[in-house]
């Protein structure tokens, strides 16, 4: 199924006064401009004309394939919110418009995001280039329109697909460059991104290269704008973004950090710390094999070697000499392969399951870095814990994107479910394979206390996922088993839709590293804050893309 991107807007110069819209379809997995639409309506509202742009977006996308789903952008937050069903519609005026908007196409396949002004400047412009040929007397033509072309020479050199998109494009690339280099040595930069397409044809509405053009992009991939939709923050995130980081998530060079970092016993240096979970994140920030550092310091400490021996194998890639541009394109391809499968795959794969993944907020034993499993007092929310799950629920509400929402049976998570629930007006799931891992013994000690009175089986928890912490409780192994198997049971209960899971640290951690293919040391490499938002995707074939990770724009 393939899906379209619609950013529509409109304008009227006096309100009511002389107004236009404008209309763009771009192709979700590549950012191609397929079809632009402007018109000037006369006198009209601001909220009329920016209906009239919705409606024509919409007709443009049905035009193109009636079978697709939409993702519609607007800076227009009372046409969103309309929409999507959150606000009446008192205006007589635009009830008709509305209820035109929404027989387009079926219920469910077309959804709604408000994103602000600076985002949406390439309808912006169609809308004025409509007013401005109106005040001549004259109706909008393709033929000599430049809004795209201006809107992207106002970006800069920013790669049209988005963020995420664009990363999942450039490994694509990459693959491409590898299996050239792999004959020939030689082949295209992976970083280039498309050129411009220049209009092609005049009318009201014009079309670029139709269903085959973007056949080579493959059209299971999805945007930046879906990966940061589902988490409801707008697209600075970086996941997948350049070619250096995707090629370090799938090559051997990770293999080589890993070993680089690793102290006795196969600890990873500077680790004690980030470890997967103390909520052991808070816990185990701290540092490595010999001494405990204060852990709210430590973090930095042990990110500093970890960073040098990540950084320094895809470094060693990059300048390699032209003897190894074989080894380096071949890691290219695996890595690409890894990430951007979704890609290539058939374009009637269908929409993914999409898990956006929310920690709960804070919990009183949260602040003093204590392990908090499953197995120990079960603690209910702090105040700061209640108010940043208020937060969350404000910037999901927002963004609207949420269709259910599923909780770890555990005290902290569904009250954190529960205030988002509310203010969505959703039931909440709870789902036991959610919780976190059990603690055994060290359930309400810090690590430093761990440390002292069981040093020997932390050595060891720390060395080996298969090791259980003392008394009994749950290795990262068995952890990983319970996630995998709860993982697929909810992958098949909501295919194609966005559903929000509130869970604990490893949980998070470990969804995260399955769905990059990382090896278990991973989780000890990863920052999770409470009340942040993750987002992975899982697509019909059996691949994930990861789209988000610890994000907190909305704490701040």
């Amino acid at each position: 199924m393939r899906e379209f991107i619609v950013e529509a807007d409109g304008g009227s110069r006096g309100n009511p006064g002389p107004a236009g819209y404008g209309a763009v379809v771009s192709d979700a997995a590549t950012g191609e401009t397929l079809r632009e639409a402007a018109e000037y309506i006369g006198a009209a509202t601001n909220n009329v004309a920016e209906y009239r742009g919705l409606l024509a977006g919409l007709r443009a996308a049905h035009e193109l394939d009636p079978g697709a789903t939409v993702h519609v952008r607007m800076d227009s937050k009372l046409v969103v919110e309309q929409m999507s069903g959150r606000w009446k519609i008192k205006h007589p005026g635009m009830r008709p418009l509305a209820a035109d908007a929404a027989r387009i196409f079926p219920p469910g396949r077309v959804t709604y995001e408000w994103i602000p002004r600076e985002r949406n400047k390439h309808a912006d412009r169609l809308a004025n280039e409509a007013m401005d040929a109106g005040a001549r007397g004259e109706q909008w033509s393709a033929s000599t329109s430049t809004a795209e072309l201006d809107t992207r020479a106002g970006a800069g050199a920013v790669d049209p697909r988005g963020d995420a998109a664009a990363g999942a494009a450039r490994a694509r690339e990459a693959l491409a460059a590898g299996r050239a280099a792999s004959a020939t040595s030689a082949g295209p930069d992976p970083e280039a991104g498309p050129s411009p397409v220049p209009p092609s044809a005049p009318g009201a509405t014009e079309q670029r290269g139709g269903d085959g053009a973007s056949a080579g992009a493959g059209a299971g991939s999805a945007t930046a704008d879906d990966d940061v939709r589902a988490a409801g923050v707008d697209a600075e995130v970086r996941v997948a973004g350049a070619d250096a980081d995707v090629r370090a998530a799938g090559a051997d060079a990770d293999v080589r950090a890993a070993k680089a970092a690793a102290g006795p016993g196969g600890v990873p240096a500077g680790v004690g710390a980030a470890v997967g979970s103390v909520e052991a994140d808070d816990v185990v920030r701290v540092a490595g094999a010999g001494a405990d550092a204060p852990a709210a310091e430590a973090d930095s400490d042990a990110r500093a070697p970890k960073a040098d021996a990540d950084h320094g194998a895809a470094e060693a890639d990059a300048d390699a000499p032209t003897a190894t541009d074989t080894a380096k394109a071949d890691a290219d391809a695996r890595a690409a392969k890894a990430v951007a499968t979704p890609g290539w795959a058939p374009a009637d794969m269908g929409a993914p399951a999409t898990f956006v993944l929310l920690r709960h907020g804070e919990t009183p034993l949260t602040p003093q870095k204590r392990f908090s499993g499953s197995g120990g007092t079960d603690p209910s929310l702090s105040g700061i814990g209640r108010d940043q799950a208020e937060r969350a629920a404000a910037l999901l509400a927002r963004r609207g994107t949420i269709q259910a929402i599923v909780s770890s049976p555990l005290a902290r998570t569904r009250e954190t479910a529960g205030i988002i629930a509310a203010r969505l007006g959703l039931d909440v799931s709870v789902e036991d394979g959610l919780r976190e891992t059990d603690f055994g013994a060290w359930e309400g000690l810090t690590f430093a206390e761990v440390r002292e009175r069981h040093p020997d089986d932390l050595n060891a928890w720390l060395a080996s996922p298969d090791a259980e912490p003392t008394g009994g409780g749950e290795s990262f192994a068995a952890t990983a088993t319970r996630i995998a198997a709860t993982r697929d049971k909810l992958i098949a209960a909501y295919t194609g839709r966005t559903v929000l899971l509130v869970t604990h640290v490893t949980p998070i951690k470990t969804l995260v590293r399955l769905a990059l293919g990382a090896p278990p040391e991973s989780l000890f490499r990863m920052e999770l804050s409470a009340a942040s938002l993750s987002v992975v995707a899982y697509y019909a074939d059996g691949n994930a893309s990861l789209r988000l990770l610890n994000d907190t724009s909305h704490l701040r």
